[in-house]
């Protein structure tokens, strides 16, 4: 089984699926699958399976209210995202002054 990380990697690694999450993240609303379909040119079933790939990543949530299913964002899982991209940042921080550091000592 994929971990949590992985999921939410794969599910942003496709540039269509960036491209809903950001829409329902900027509509700031939940959004009935047929109008994000009507904003995309790919059919109603190719866009069904993008939200699938997100809701499986915890990355939106569907709901069902009659006859229509809304979804809406929750990029709550992206921090998780962003604190293991942290610890490289700092590796990256702490290798490039200690560079630095090198060659001021050089000079």
């Amino acid at each position: 089984m994929q971990d949590k990380i992985t999921k939410i990697l794969k599910a942003v690694a496709d540039p269509t699926r960036r491209e809903i999450f950001h829409a329902l993240v900027v509509a700031a609303t939940a959004l009935p699958i047929t109008q994000i379909s009507n904003q995309f040119d790919i059919s109603r079933q190719g866009v069904t399976k993008h939200l699938k790939t997100l809701e499986d990543a915890g990355l939106i949530q569907i709901s069902t209210k009659g006859r229509e299913r809304f979804c809406y964002a929750d990029a709550t899982p992206l921090q998780e995202v962003n604190q293991w991209l942290k610890f490289y940042e700092q590796f990256w921080d702490d290798t490039i002054h200690n560079l630095g550091t090198y060659l001021d000592n050089k000079a």
